[in-house]
C-alpha cells in the first residue's frame, strides 16, 4: 500500500500539467483534461489487465479528437464539448466490444513502423498547434498544419514578447530538471517556472501599456460532474465513423503501451481484457465529463519505476489528483497558455525520437519508408487514414516478402565421411549436382500469393538444358500450403512424370500433409514418395535412376554411386 501510494502521488503530480496541456490540445477547457485523468484512470485500473498502466488523456488521442471534431464545431464551444463526450462513449463501446468478442489479436496487425510514423506525425502536429500560444499569436481559422503555419507566418511580426519569454522559461526549467533527474516531475517544475515568469511579466506591464500574458483562469470544479452528452442522435452514423477512427488510434496506443510496460515488469498482458478495461473507462468517463483516454506512457513507465505493485496506484493517483486540484485551484488559474505550449513542444520533441529515425534508416530502410509515409499522411490527411495507410503498406511489404519464398539448390561439400549438406550457391568448392536428381530446399509457405513465383521457378528448373528429371524437395521449412499451393505441386508432379522423372518430398510438415490428403494429392503422389530422412530418400530414389546415365556420370556424389559403398545412407 505504501509503494502504491507513493507511486500514485507521483502519477498525480505528473498528470497535473499534462491534463491541462492535453485538454488544450484537444480543443477543450483545461478541467476536462483533469477529469479525464480521474474517472478513466480508476475504471481502467480495476477492469484492465496491466498492473502498472495508468490511463488518462494522451497527446495522440487529444490531437486525433481535435482533428476529427474541428470541422464539425468550433473548438471549446458547448457543441464541441458535447460531441467530444458523445464520441468518447461510442469509442468506449467499440473498445469494449473488441475485448468482449476477443478480437484483441487484431491490434497485432498494426505495424510498429506505422505506429512510429503516426506518433512522429502527431509530434509534428503537436508542435505546429502549440506554436500559436507559445508565440502569443492569433489562432488560425483552419486546423490543418499548413493553414496554421501560414497564419503564423503572416502574423510573425506580432509575436508577444511575454509569451515567448514564458515559453522559453518553461522549456529551460523542464529540460534542466529532466537532465538532473528524470525521475522528478520535470514537467511540473517547468510549468511552475513558466507560471512564475508570467506572473512577473504581468506584474511589470500591469501599470503600463503592454499586453499581459493570457492565463487559464478559474477551473469549474475539482471533481468530474455527471453529465449525459447532449447531441443530435440523428448524426449517429457520422459519429460512429469518427468513433471507429478514434478507436483504431486508441487501441493501437493501448496495446503498445501495455506491451512496453510489460516488457519491463515481466507481466503477461491479456489484450482482450485490456481492451475491456479501456472500453469501460471511456464509457463511464464519457458520462462524467471525460474525453477520450487510454494508457499513458508518460505516466505508466514512471508509475512502474516508482515501485507500484498493484492497480491501486492508479486509484490513489486519481484520488490524490482531485485533492491537489481542490487545494491548488487558485494557483492553477494562474497557469499561462504559453507555459502549456512550452510543455507541448517538449512532448513533441520527445515523441519525434530522432535517434530512432536514424537507427531505422540505417538498419531497415524499407520500414523507415513506411514510417515516413505514415508521418506524411498524418500531417497531410486525416490521422485515422494515416495509421490505416501505414498498416496496409506494412502488410503489402510483408506479402511481397512472403510471396517469393526461397528455393535453394542443395548438394554436398565433399566426398568424405564428414561431408556436409550445403546450399550450392553459397559454396564455391561444393561438389557438382547429380545430372538425374535435383535437390531443392523449400523455405517459406506456398500460398496463393507465392504460387505463381514457385510455379515459375519450378518450370525454369525443368526447362533448363540437361535438367534432372527427378526432384527431391526438402520440405520441413515449407510452413503451410493452401489450395493454390497444392495445385502447384500437383502440376509439378504431372510435369515431372511426363518427362520420365518423379517428385519426392523429405519431411513435409503435418499441416502440409493434411492439406495434401484433403485434396487427394498424397494419393496421386504415393506415400512411398514421402521420406523421413535424407539417407532413406537418396537410397530409395537412386534405385529408380537411369543406370545407363549413372555409368557415364563423373559426379558420383552419393554413397550409392561409389563402386564399393561404405554405407547405404546419403
Amino acid at each position: 500500500m505504501r509503494a502504491d501510494l507513493a507511486a500514485g502521488l507521483l502519477g498525480a503530480l505528473l498528470v497535473l500539467p499534462q491534463g491541462v496541456a492535453f485538454a488544450t490540445l484537444a480543443g477543450l477547457p483545461p478541467e476536462y483534461g483533469l477529469y479525464s485523468a480521474i474517472v478513466p484512470c480508476i475504471v481502467a485500473a480495476l477492469f484492465g489487465s496491466s498492473r502498472h498502466v495508468m490511463s488518462g488523456p494522451t497527446n495522440a488521442n487529444s490531437l486525433a479528437l481535435f482533428a476529427v471534431l474541428a470541422p464539425l464545431a468550433a473548438a471549446g464551444s458547448p457543441g464541441y464539448i458535447q460531441l467530444a463526450l458523445a464520441v468518447t462513449v461510442l469509442v468506449g463501446v467499440m473498445q469494449w466490444l473488441v475485448g468482449t468478442l476477443r478480437l484483441g489479436s487484431l491490434a497485432h496487425f498494426i505495424s510498429p513502423s506505422a505506429l512510429f510514423g503516426f506518433t512522429s506525425g502527431a509530434a509534428v502536429l503537436i508542435a505546429v498547434h502549440a506554436l500559436k500560444d507559445a508565440l502569443g499569436l492569433p489562432a488560425s481559422e483552419a486546423h490543418g498544419a499548413g493553414a496554421v503555419l501560414e497564419t503564423l507566418a503572416t502574423h510573425i511580426g506580432q509575436v508577444h514578447v511575454g509569451a515567448l519569454l514564458v515559453t522559453l522559461a518553461t522549456l529551460a526549467a523542464a529540460l534542466l530538471a529532466r537532465k538532473l533527474d528524470k525521475r522528478k516531475p520535470y514537467m511540473l517544475l517547468g510549468l511552475a517556472a513558466g507560471t512564475f515568469a508570467a506572473w512577473a511579466f504581468n506584474a511589470l506591464v500591469q501599470d503600463g501599456d503592454g499586453t499581459p500574458v493570457p492565463v487559464l483562469g478559474a477551473i469549474a470544479q475539482p471533481w468530474p460532474p455527471f453529465h449525459i452528452p447532449s447531441v443530435d442522435w440523428r448524426a449517429l452514423p457520422d459519429l460512429l465513423s469518427l468513433a471507429f477512427a478514434l478507436t483504431i488510434v486508441a487501441l493501437a496506443q493501448s496495446i503498445s503501451i501495455a506491451k512496453a510496460v510489460a516488457s519491463r515488469s515481466g507481466q503477461r498482458i491479456d489484450a482482450n481484457r485490456e481492451f475491456v478495461g479501456q472500453g469501460l473507462s471511456n464509457i463511464v468517463g464519457g458520462f462524467f465529463s471525460c474525453y477520450l483516454s487510454c494508457g499513458s506512457l508518460n505516466r505508466s513507465i514512471p508509475n512502474y519505476e516508482a515501485g507500484a505493485k498493484t492497480p491501486l496506484a492508479s486509484v490513489f493517483s486519481a484520488l490524490l489528483l482531485m485533492l491537489l486540484v481542490a487545494v491548488s485551484a487558485k494557483l492553477l488559474a494562474m497557469i499561462p497558455h504559453a507555459a502549456i505550449s512550452g510543455l507541448l513542444l517538449l512532448v513533441a520533441w520527445t515523441l519525434l525520437d530522432i535517434p530512432r529515425w536514424r537507427h531505422l534508416l540505417r538498419t531497415q530502410p524499407g520500414e523507415c519508408a513506411i514510417a515516413f509515409a505514415t508521418l506524411a499522411a498524418t500531417i497531410a490527411i486525416r490521422m485515422e487514414v494515416a495509421i490505416l495507410l501505414g498498416t496496409v503498406l506494412s502488410l503489402m511489404v510483408y506479402l511481397h516478402r512472403t510471396s517469393r519464398p526461397a528455393m535453394r539448390t542443395m548438394g554436398f561439400d565433399s566426398r568424405g565421411l564428414d561431408r556436409r549438406f550445403v546450399v550450392l550457391e553459397q559454396q564455391r568448392d561444393a561438389l557438382p549436382e547429380c545430372p538425374q536428381l535435383k535437390l531443392l530446399r523449400m523455405e517459406g509457405s506456398v500460398y496463393f500469393g507465392a504460387a505463381a513465383h514457385v510455379a515459375q521457378r519450378l518450370h525454369d528448373l525443368r526447362a533448363a538444358p540437361g535438367a534432372p528429371r527427378h526432384l527431391l524437395v526438402m520440405a520441413k521449412s515449407m510452413n503451410f500450403i493452401d489450395l493454390a499451393g497444392a495445385q502447384v505441386w500437383d502440376d509439378e508432379l504431372i510435369a515431372r512424370r511426363a518427362m520420365g522423372g518423379d517428385l519426392y518430398f523429405h519431411r513435409p510438415r503435418p499441416e502440409v500433409m493434411d492439406m495434401w490428403r484433403r485434396t487427394g494429392f498424397l494419393e496421386r503422389l504415393g506415400e512411398d514418395h514421402i521420406f523421413p530422412d535424407k539417407a532413406t530418400a537418396l537410397h530409395t530414389i537412386y534405385a529408380k535412376l537411369d543406370k545407363g546415365i549413372c555409368a557415364g556420370c563423373k559426379a558420383r556424389i552419393f554413397w550409392e554411386c561409389q563402386p564399393e559403398s561404405p554405407q547405404s545412407g546419403g
